[in-house]
Protein backbone atom coordinates (compact mmCIF):
# COMPACT_ATOMS: atom_id res chain seq x y z
CA UNK A 1 0.00 0.00 0.00
CA UNK A 2 1.63 3.21 -0.76
CA UNK A 3 2.91 5.10 2.04
CA UNK A 4 3.33 9.27 1.49
CA UNK A 5 6.40 10.28 3.50
CA UNK A 6 7.70 14.14 4.41
CA UNK A 7 10.61 14.69 2.73
CA UNK A 8 13.38 14.45 2.22
CA UNK A 9 12.61 10.58 2.47
CA UNK A 10 9.39 10.76 -0.06
CA UNK A 11 10.75 13.51 -2.10
CA UNK A 12 14.40 14.50 -3.08
CA UNK A 13 13.56 17.92 -4.05
CA UNK A 14 10.09 18.91 -4.42
CA UNK A 15 8.25 22.95 -5.33
CA UNK A 16 5.02 23.42 -4.21
CA UNK A 17 2.44 26.43 -5.29
CA UNK A 18 0.35 27.60 -2.77
CA UNK A 19 -3.64 27.23 -3.21
CA UNK A 20 -5.57 30.22 -1.86
CA UNK A 21 -8.97 28.98 -2.87
CA UNK A 22 -8.55 25.57 -0.34
CA UNK A 23 -6.23 28.00 2.39
CA UNK A 24 -7.43 30.05 5.04
CA UNK A 25 -5.86 32.88 7.04
CA UNK A 26 -7.34 34.54 10.29
CA UNK A 27 -6.60 37.17 10.26
CA UNK A 28 -6.71 37.54 6.49
CA UNK A 29 -6.04 38.45 3.88
CA UNK A 30 -4.04 35.25 2.22
CA UNK A 31 -1.13 36.22 0.42
CA UNK A 32 -1.39 36.80 -3.50
CA UNK A 33 1.15 33.50 -4.07
CA UNK A 34 3.71 31.63 -2.85
CA UNK A 35 6.20 29.05 -3.83
CA UNK A 36 7.64 26.20 -1.39
CA UNK A 37 10.64 24.47 -2.07
CA UNK A 38 12.31 21.85 -0.35
CA UNK A 39 15.65 19.34 -1.24
CA UNK A 40 16.26 16.64 0.89
CA UNK A 41 19.83 17.28 2.23
CA UNK A 42 21.14 14.12 4.20
CA UNK A 43 18.88 13.06 7.00
CA UNK A 44 17.20 16.77 7.13
CA UNK A 45 16.08 19.15 4.31
CA UNK A 46 16.29 22.71 3.36
CA UNK A 47 13.03 24.81 2.90
CA UNK A 48 12.72 27.98 0.80
CA UNK A 49 9.69 30.10 0.71
CA UNK A 50 8.85 32.35 -1.61
CA UNK A 51 6.02 34.64 -0.63
CA UNK A 52 3.91 37.61 -1.91
CA UNK A 53 1.57 39.40 0.63
CA UNK A 54 -1.80 40.38 -0.06
CA UNK A 55 -0.29 44.10 -0.32
CA UNK A 56 1.94 43.25 -2.93
CA UNK A 57 5.32 43.26 -0.76
CA UNK A 58 7.13 40.09 -1.34
CA UNK A 59 8.87 37.54 1.56
CA UNK A 60 11.21 35.17 1.51
CA UNK A 61 13.02 32.78 4.27
CA UNK A 62 14.35 29.72 4.69
CA UNK A 63 16.18 27.55 6.88
CA UNK A 64 17.85 23.55 6.77
CA UNK A 65 16.43 21.32 9.81
CA UNK A 66 16.83 17.92 10.99
CA UNK A 67 13.83 16.24 12.61
CA UNK A 68 15.11 16.21 15.78
CA UNK A 69 13.33 18.82 17.46
CA UNK A 70 16.32 21.08 18.12
CA UNK A 71 16.43 24.52 17.03
CA UNK A 72 17.97 26.00 13.41
CA UNK A 73 17.62 29.00 12.17
CA UNK A 74 15.80 30.77 10.11
CA UNK A 75 17.39 33.41 7.70
CA UNK A 76 15.34 36.22 5.70
CA UNK A 77 12.11 37.16 6.39
CA UNK A 78 8.62 36.72 6.58
CA UNK A 79 8.96 33.92 9.00
CA UNK A 80 5.24 33.31 10.78
CA UNK A 81 5.47 35.41 14.24
CA UNK A 82 8.89 36.61 13.10
CA UNK A 83 10.72 33.87 13.50
CA UNK A 84 14.27 33.11 13.86
CA UNK A 85 14.67 29.57 14.79
CA UNK A 86 12.30 26.34 13.93
CA UNK A 87 12.65 22.81 15.67
CA UNK A 88 10.91 19.81 13.74
CA UNK A 89 9.94 16.50 14.48
CA UNK A 90 8.17 14.09 12.47
CA UNK A 91 5.35 12.57 13.84
CA UNK A 92 4.02 9.95 11.70
CA UNK A 93 5.31 9.09 7.64
CA UNK A 94 3.69 12.10 6.61
CA UNK A 95 2.98 14.53 9.26
CA UNK A 96 5.17 16.94 11.13
CA UNK A 97 5.09 19.32 13.68
CA UNK A 98 7.36 22.54 14.21
CA UNK A 99 7.83 24.49 17.00
CA UNK A 100 9.06 28.46 15.48
CA UNK A 101 10.96 30.90 18.06
CA UNK A 102 12.19 34.21 18.48
CA UNK A 103 15.17 35.29 20.44
CA UNK A 104 14.81 32.16 22.43
CA UNK A 105 10.80 32.81 23.07
CA UNK A 106 8.06 30.22 21.19
CA UNK A 107 5.75 32.60 18.57
CA UNK A 108 3.90 29.89 17.21
CA UNK A 109 3.37 25.85 16.12
CA UNK A 110 2.95 24.52 13.01
CA UNK A 111 1.45 21.29 11.73
CA UNK A 112 2.45 19.88 8.04
CA UNK A 113 0.23 17.08 7.10
CA UNK A 114 1.35 15.49 3.25
CA UNK A 115 -1.93 13.93 1.65
CA UNK A 116 -2.28 10.36 0.69
CA UNK A 117 -1.70 10.39 -2.37
CA UNK A 118 1.45 12.70 -2.08
CA UNK A 119 0.09 15.46 -4.45
CA UNK A 120 -0.79 18.15 -1.16
CA UNK A 121 0.71 19.59 1.42
CA UNK A 122 -1.50 21.22 3.98
CA UNK A 123 0.68 23.53 6.44
CA UNK A 124 -1.48 24.65 9.95
CA UNK A 125 0.23 27.59 11.45
CA UNK A 126 -0.96 28.93 14.59
CA UNK A 127 0.70 31.64 17.10
CA UNK A 128 1.39 35.84 17.81
CA UNK A 129 2.61 38.31 15.21
CA UNK A 130 5.25 40.52 15.77
CA UNK A 131 2.90 42.71 17.68
CA UNK A 132 1.39 40.34 19.63
CA UNK A 133 -1.91 39.74 17.71
CA UNK A 134 -3.27 36.37 17.63
CA UNK A 135 -3.19 34.81 13.97
CA UNK A 136 -4.13 31.40 12.56
CA UNK A 137 -3.50 30.02 9.13
CA UNK A 138 -4.38 26.73 7.22
CA UNK A 139 -2.04 26.70 3.80
CA UNK A 140 -2.52 24.33 1.19
CA UNK A 141 0.51 23.59 -1.84
CA UNK A 142 0.38 22.09 -4.49
CA UNK A 143 3.14 19.60 -5.52
CA UNK A 144 4.52 20.98 -9.41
Amino acid sequence: MFQPRLPPVFWKSVAEEHVPSKSKYEPGPAPQSGTRTIVADGDGAKYSFEIVRADGTANSYSYTVKYDGKDYPITGSGAPGGADSIAVKRVGTSKAEATLKKAGKEVAKSWVEVSKDGTLTTVKVKGKTPDGKDFNSEAVYDKQ
